[in-house]
């Protein structure tokens, strides 16, 4: 139970270069901070709006009379402003139409094991659209060890490898990863699998940028996820 404890624990908390990203945990932020972001931006939106209103239609004699310099200065942060207030606006609209992925079904381990290798894949590639990531399918022929490209937001990419096994997953998997890993220069990697995963390539992937997840957790997040993003029956 401890050891099942810790996987849970490590797969929750992996990091890309040292930030926190929860990758495929059911949690959702929390809807009150959320609100209140909104308020915030609309807010700053707002009064930036009124003093853009009252510079040009108002005219105000005080500003005339400023330094050119001081002008010059202004001029500069009411674009910087604007600027920051676009490219804010831009990724919050950006993460609610990421948040509005229909959730992937939650089916079993002998269900994902049905499904075939680019069924696999895709089911997967959902589960990381349903947490706000850009996802790009690469499992082809010539993908160089790549099934699924995935984006946070922030730009931090990662690598996965989709394994539809009933074989335990050994740590030659893991090593075949890390080793993509660094060929591609992505931030981490993750290894998904319908299967159980050797406590040797758990060792070997400990205190490196890798997540593994087999069959049984991968089951445990599709149905969080499914149960958190479901909408609730109407009354």
């Amino acid at each position: 139970m401890r050891q099942m404890a810790q996987i849970r624990e490590n797969m929750l908390t992996a990091r890309f270069e040292g930030a926190e990203a929860h990758p495929l945990s059911g949690r959702s932020p929390d809807r009150g901070a959320v609100w209140i972001g909104w308020l915030m931006i609309s807010g700053l939106t707002a009064l930036f709006a009124l003093w853009i209103g009252y510079r040009l239609l108002g005219q105000p004699d005080w500003l005339n009379r400023l330094p050119a310099a001081m002008r010059e200065l202004l001029v500069l942060l009411e674009g910087a402003a604007a600027f920051t207030l676009a490219s804010v606006w831009a990724a919050l609209w950006w993460r609610r139409g990421q948040r509005a992925t229909p959730p992937a079904p939650a089916i079993d381990v002998e269900g994902l094991y049905a499904l075939s290798p680019a069924a696999f894949e895709q089911y997967v590639g959902d589960l990381f659209r349903q947490k706000g990531y850009k996802v790009r399918v690469r499992g082809r022929s010539g993908d160089l060890g790549v099934d699924l490209e995935v984006t946070q937001p922030s730009g931090k990419r990662a690598v996965v490898q989709c394994k539809r096994y009933r074989q335990t997953v050994g740590p030659e998997a893991v090593r075949e990863l890390y080793g993509t890993l660094i060929h591609e220069q992505a931030a981490h990697g993750f290894l998904i699998t319908t299967a159980e995963i050797s406590a040797a390539a758990r060792a070997w992937a400990r205190h490196k940028p890798l997540t593994l997840i087999d069959g049984a957790t991968l089951v445990q997040i599709a149905a969080a996820l499914h149960a958190n993003t479901a909408v609730p029956p109407t009354r």
